[in-house]
């Protein structure tokens, strides 16, 4: 028991105070999660929307979260991470409010579109700023520290949302408008004190080295384009898996509850410790191309044994590789950016997981409507095997550039220091 305790504060030692509270903003914030995971149905049964129309409403939340994930990172680089953040998170609980006295269908889809959009320029600032207030040691611990806030918190916030929406739909929208107002305040008072809110771009003007945009980097535009790959594939997860665990196995709402939990439980338990034990000891390439065949696995497993009891087992294995992978993508962004790009790079990064919002619900029922989820499943199996080499090989470029850019910086260093 000793060992345990002396490994989770060694996991959690060394990271800095704004870390920490960077992650109880998200925390908070994420605990009121509560109108997207009951949003099909509370435009279903609530507002009688066909289901073709609440499938529009999902994709337009998706195409919101696009162009968010794009202006979110724009502006982080303009006006830096804290105003972003601060807007966001204000602005956005405020629309929480708006959104509840929509009903007809195109004031539904514009406010959902807007909501969306305003969410999401979060991320990017967000990922900004971790990276601001951490040593280049600990990132990737960072990133871990502020994915376990949102986990936790994804766990709160639709278990309360049930109980909420069993007494009234208004109430979600009134405790997501609430928890995120009173994150934004949070997040206000402890960071408007704290260094490094002015954008980095605003010093480098003058310098004659132009800035990179990662829209012209065609190693991250490749390593984007496989995040999204790797996101259509986990996020079946929220979509078709649901599915599989009813129609299949013909499981309760309370039994596929815990199984999704399950999955909020082991990455809260376990992503720091293992980001602790092999972020420094192993290649980033193994380590996300581990992830990926781990995950195409996890879908296979459902084909091969279809018992429920297998349910369990892939659910595990589903968490470990998204402790595999997740953490070490934002690292990986992270360290291929510098001060005065860091918000593109997370906004393109950002975005690739938002295109995957809109494509990995429709791909999965499409597939299941033609051919059946074994098939899907077998899908996602192959296509996790081309994407783990995609990313063993484009992270393995992506490395040896940084480690020659490096030897460059050091080596010039030395002559001037001569």
């Amino acid at each position: 028991m000793k060992k345990i305790f002396l490994l989770y504060r060694n996991a959690y030692g060394g990271l800095s105070k704004p870390a920490w509270m960077m992650s109880l903003v998200m925390l908070i914030n994420r605990s009121g999660a509560m109108v997207i995971p009951f949003l099909g149905v509370y435009l279903t049964e609530e507002l009688d929307y066909s289901l073709k129309e609440t499938g529009a409403i999902l994709s337009i939340y998706g195409l919101g979260s696009v162009v968010g994930s794009f202006l979110g990172g724009w502006l982080t680089d303009k006006i830096g991470h804290f105003k972003v953040q601060f807007v966001s998170l204000v602005l956005g609980g405020g629309l929480y409010f708006v959104l509840l006295n929509l009903r007809q269908f195109e004031y539904m889809a514009t406010g959902v579109f807007i909501l969306s959009l305003v969410n999401d320029m979060l991320r990017p600032a967000n990922a900004s700023s971790i990276a601001s207030y951490s040593n280049p040691e600990n990132v990737t611990r960072a990133f871990s520290l502020n994915r376990m806030a949102i986990n936790l918190g994804f766990s709160i916030g639709p278990a309360l949302g049930g109980l909420l929406a069993a007494i009234s739909y208004k109430w979600l929208f009134i405790a997501d408008g609430a928890t995120c107002i009173a994150a934004g305040v949070f997040f206000f008072l402890y960071f408007r004190a704290q260094q490094g809110h002015t954008p980095a771009i605003a010093k480098t003007e003058t310098q004659a080295t132009p800035v990179r945009s990662p829209y012209r980097d065609g190693w991250f535009i490749l390593f984007a384009v496989l995040c999204s790959l790797f996101a259509i594939i986990f996020f079946q997860l929220f979509s078709t898996l649901p599915l599989y665990y009813r129609q299949v196995h013909a499981l309760s709402e309370g039994n596929i509850g815990l199984l999704m939990a399950l999955n909020g439980l082991i990455v809260f338990l376990l992503e720091m410790i293992v980001v602790y034990l092999l972020g420094e000891q192993a290649k980033k390439s193994m380590l996300v191309a581990s992830g990926l065949l781990m995950l195409g696995f996890s879908f296979v497993l459902l084909n091969l044994f279809p018992a429920v009891s297998i349910l369990f087992v892939s659910m595990l294995l589903m968490s470990i590789s998204e402790i595999l992978a997740m953490p070490f993508m934002s690292t990986l962004t992270v360290e291929r950016a510098d001060l005065s790009n860091r918000g593109a790079y997370m906004g393109l990064y950002t975005i690739s997981y938002a295109a995957a919002h809109v494509a990995s619900p429709y791909l999965g029922t499409s597939i299941i409507a033609a051919y059946g989820f074994d098939t899907l499943w077998w899908a996602c199996g192959v296509l996790s095997i081309f994407t783990a080499l995609g990313f063993y090989f484009v992270i393995h470029q992506m490395e040896k550039q940084r480690f020659a850019k490096q030897a460059i910086v050091v080596s010039s260093e030395s002559i001037i220091a001569g």
